[in-house]
């Protein structure tokens, strides 16, 4: 079948199952009538929450604000979005915001400034007009890009930075399934809140429902109306940010390797994925006069992302053909395959290169056009690729190797302009992220500080680092690290990268960049952009093409030139649900028993590692448990489990790890491994993420009960200890 007929023909059927599956009472029920443009009052009583079922929706979003990596995110009704059913729903988001509102109240006196935005997913902008009127209402200064158009996250963190706002409220999913979203909730240095900062807000809405119940008359809910003056459409912020970009990845000798190239006929696809990228990359790459280089792929605005990630696929219990959604991470290779690029390929040349960023923009992959008798040796090396014809494939870079080709392009700029040995320098990596990094980084005399997943846990590490240097600029800064090590980074240190193995990235910047009013400073923003990284991008394929390189063949001598050995890295997840259901119902009882299966893996191996941690059995106790209930490997190779904060890493000799690891937002388990031996990383990755869990009578006979009982309790504390550590 034709991809686009059958694109058309999922669509139809996802909203076929929407419309199925609502009843008409839902349909006709909307909380808040947003077609109505004045100010909108509403009463919760106590009867509305027992019949919206508000508690039980309060219950859930709070134990997701507790382990959330990027914003509290769930399924929504797309279509009729107050459903109160699904996670996401008009209610609850007033409530989210109301509460978020009210703690703002309480800690800033005066004038309050935020940023309310978002991207192309469905409902986006009644999101957004919800958002700000309860805010503005409060006397809350909203503000927004001028004609409420759509803008990627990291404009958003960018300026609520540099224009020392409050705050903000992104409403995005990130690279998730379609009828997903979320508000990333930014606070006033543009980092992710962290969870306790949630849970701030979380007890003021519980305090609203308190006295909703309490109160016969219930707890007004205002929406201010849409001229509120507190409400401004009055930015985009294209000049402030490409005047940032010229200090580190748009540099005049980035910006002429790229125009040298495309004089010279290089050009490279940029695809937003329907996301709402295009905008304002097009704009920015036009100020820095490159612009002509890209070729635009996907830029139409899309929240069904040009069916990118949707496919059929059998039910096994029915054998029944139904609508299923991968997302948009284009690091599994179904996805990739799902985005029909050997259609749009096939006519450009090898070495083509494309950029694939994600919806809100923050996350990119880099693919390219080789040749097919490079074939064998990618397979060699365990890189993913789509065949095209019989003499192209294409193919799709993990961020794993593509961001350790920007890194160490990055470092050879900044030593042809004289100015390497200025700082001392680091990287900030994040604990799956491949160990080719740490030898890399250590071979060039580079400190690396590792932290735990999520972009905000890199910004905490940046924030630490800015903090010693502002308060003592002659003393050396050290830095612990998640694994409790003490990282000196020296005197007046610089970052080059700070990143994590699923598509984020910053780099860093030489001289302290300072805010416009209160003259704060900063040697790094606080958010992943694959704008930032897109530019670095760009100008590295331009020395490819310029010097007649692949990316392959570039990976391959960098790894010579460093004695790399961990070369291989693989990752794999396992989903115990189908995110794609659209029954609500069903599809919060199949995520509940997922995270049962889930946390029951995830707790069985934190339960081992902290018991470790605390000397109360020794690794070879551990090897033990470990190869009674796993035979098919040899787990003598096991010489260390260290937490990382969130999850397990199982250290092997020779450098050779695996991390498995619950995600922080959904019925899933992610596994990540890496070395210098293919078959040991393919198989303890594949044995160790695929364990049950189940305590066996050796397990119970060697590890300590206080371990085999709530050990989250234990992990938290832990981690906060690490996370405060110096902030």
């Amino acid at each position: 079948m034709d991809r686009q007929q059958e694109i058309k023909d999922l669509k139809k059927e996802y909203f076929k199952l929407v419309e199925k599956f609502t009843p008409e009472e839902i349909k006709n029920s909307p909380i808040f009538d947003l077609d109505n443009a004045g100010e909108i009052k509403l009463a919760l009583t106590k009867d509305l929450i027992e019949k919206l079922k508000t508690e039980d929706w309060l219950t859930n979003y709070e134990k997701e604000a507790k382990v959330s990596t990027g914003g509290i995110r769930g399924a929504q009704n797309v279509v009729y979005y107050w459903d109160s059913r699904f996670p996401i729903n008009q209610l609850g988001i007033a409530l989210a915001t109301l509460g978020k509102a009210l703690v703002l109240k309480e800690e800033v006196r005066g004038e309050i400034n935020k940023i309310v935005a978002g991207e192309v997913r469905y409902n986006t902008q009644d999101y957004i007009d919800l958002i700000s009127r309860i805010q503005a209402n409060l006397e809350i200064n909203i503000h927004m890009p001028f004609n409420r158009q759509t803008i990627p996250v990291w404009m958003v963190s960018f300026l609520i930075f540099m224009l020392d706002y409050d705050g903000g409220e992104f409403v995005t999913s990130s690279h998730a399934i379609s009828s997903k979203t979320a508000t990333k909730d930014l606070e006033n240095q543009g980092s992710q809140f962290l969870p306790e900062m949630s849970l701030k807000f979380i007890a003021r809405i519980k305090d609203v429902i308190k006295q909703a119940k309490e109160n016969p008359e219930g707890y007004e809910i205002i929406l201010s109306p849409r001229n509120n003056g507190f409400i401004k459409e009055d930015f985009n912020g294209y000049d402030m940010y490409v005047d940032y970009l010229r200090k580190n990845v748009a540099k005049p000798a980035n910006l002429k390797i790229i125009k040298k190239a495309g004089e010279n006929g290089f050009r490279i696809m940029y695809d937003t994925v329907g996301g709402c990228m295009y905008k304002t990359m097009s704009r920015i790459l036009n100020r820095l006069e490159i612009a002509e280089v890209f070729d635009w792929r996907n830029k139409e605005e899309d929240p069904f992302f040009h069916g990118i990630g949707k496919i059929w696929k059998i039910n096994p219990k029915t054998g029944e053909k139904e609508f299923f959604d991968g997302s948009c991470d284009f690091c599994l290779l179904e996805v990739a395959k799902s985005a029909n690029f050997e259609e749009d390929l096939k006519d450009k040349p090898q070495g083509y290169i494309v950029l694939i960023t994600d919806p809100d923009g923050d996350r990119l992959v880099i693919g390219q056009v080789e040749s097919v008798n490079k074939a064998k040796t990618l397979e060699d090396l365990g890189m993913d690729f789509i065949k095209i014809d019989d003499e192209k494939i294409f193919v799709v870079y993990s961020p794993t190797y593509s961001f350790f080709l920007i890194m160490d392009y990055y470092m050879k700029q900044l030593k042809n302009e004289g100015i390497w040995k200025n700082h001392p320098r680091f990287i900030i990596a994040t604990t799956p992220s491949s160990k080719c990094w740490n030898e890399w980084a250590k071979n060039n005399g580079i400190k690396i500080v590792t932290t735990p997943v999520g972009m905000k846990e890199i910004a905490v590490v940046i924030k630490k680092v800015e903090k010693q240097i502002l308060d003592n600029p002659e003393k050396e800064v050290i830095i612990e690290d998640v694994f409790g090590q003490e990282i000196n980074l020296g005197k007046q240190p610089r970052m080059v990268f700070g990143g994590e193995e699923s598509g984020g990235m910053i780099t860093g910047l030489e001289e302290f960049i300072e805010t416009k009013k209160l003259k704060r400073k900063a040697i790094a923003m606080r958010e992943k952009s694959a704008g930032e990284a897109s530019v670095i991008a760009t100008a590295l394929g331009a020395w490819l093409f310029n010097n007649k390189k692949l990316i392959s063949e570039q990976i391959q001598d960098i790894f010579k030139e460093n004695n790399i050995k961990s070369v291989y890295y693989f990752r794999d997840d396992i989903i115990y649900y189908n995110e794609s259901e659209p029954d609500p119902i069903k599809l919060r009882r199949d995520k509940e028993e997922g995270e049962i299966k889930r946390d029951k893996t995830d707790t069985f191996y934190l339960s081992l590692t902290l018991a470790l941690r605390n000397k109360e059995i020794s690794i070879d106790n551990v090897r033990e448990i470990l190869q009674e209930v796993i035979s098919n490997v040899d787990f003598t190779k096991l010489v260390d489990l260290k937490f990382t904060g969130d999850a397990t890493l199982f250290q092997f000799t020779d450098n050779l790890f695996v991390q498995v690891r619950r995600s922080g937002t959904d019925a899933k388990m992610r596994g990540y491994a890496g070395g210098p031996d293919k078959r040991d990383c393919a198989n303890f990755l594949k044995y160790l993420l695929h364990y049950s869990g189940e305590r066996t009578n050796l397990y119970k006979k060697i590890v300590p009960e206080k371990y085999q009982s709530d050990i989250y309790i234990l992990s938290q504390e832990i981690y906060q200890k690490y996370l405060y550590n110096g902030l």
